[in-house]
């Protein structure tokens, strides 16, 4: 009788630790698209919807090789299925005053691996945001 007692006992705080760490994930999250803050390396990015409705989202720019990329690296990502339903994204890069128009590239194979290798992101920040996963773009200029 003593040990099911210690079970379910066992089980109920499994569960509110559970509860406890998705409930800190969707408020991290929810606070971070609220305020959306931009750094030296931020940039603007404007999608489109199936509307035609512009969607603005602050995202972190990576590059490399002289290449602009951007990665999706939450689990909001709205803006990450309006690119790939329309590539045609403008962008405001950090340090301009204007959005410029660029071609939003999925990234697969040799050039995925290389951009994930040279950004990758820490266990505590993935612990953090709960394990999304991990997609990057390649805004090529328009």
């Amino acid at each position: 009788m003593a040990n099911n007692k210690l079970m379910k006992w066992a089980l109920v705080g499994i569960g509110i630790s559970l509860l406890l760490y998705v409930g800190s994930i969707v408020y991290f999250e929810a606070r971070l698209g609220y305020l959306q803050p931009q750094g030296s390396t931020s940039l603007l990015l404007a999608t489109f919807d199936s509307n035609d409705k512009r969607h603005e989202r602050v995202l972190r720019l990576e590059q490399m090789e002289g290449k602009h990329y951007i990665a999706v690296n939450h689990w909001p990502r709205r803006w990450y299925r309006h690119a790939l339903g329309n590539p045609n994204v403008e962008a405001k890069m950090p340090g301009e005053e204007n959005f410029r128009p660029f071609q939003a590239i999925p990234l697969d194979g040799e050039e995925l691996r290389r951009i994930s290798e040279q950004y990758a992101v820490g266990l505590n920040f993935r612990i953090r945001t709960g394990f999304p996963p991990r997609r990057f773009l390649r805004l090529d200029p328009a």
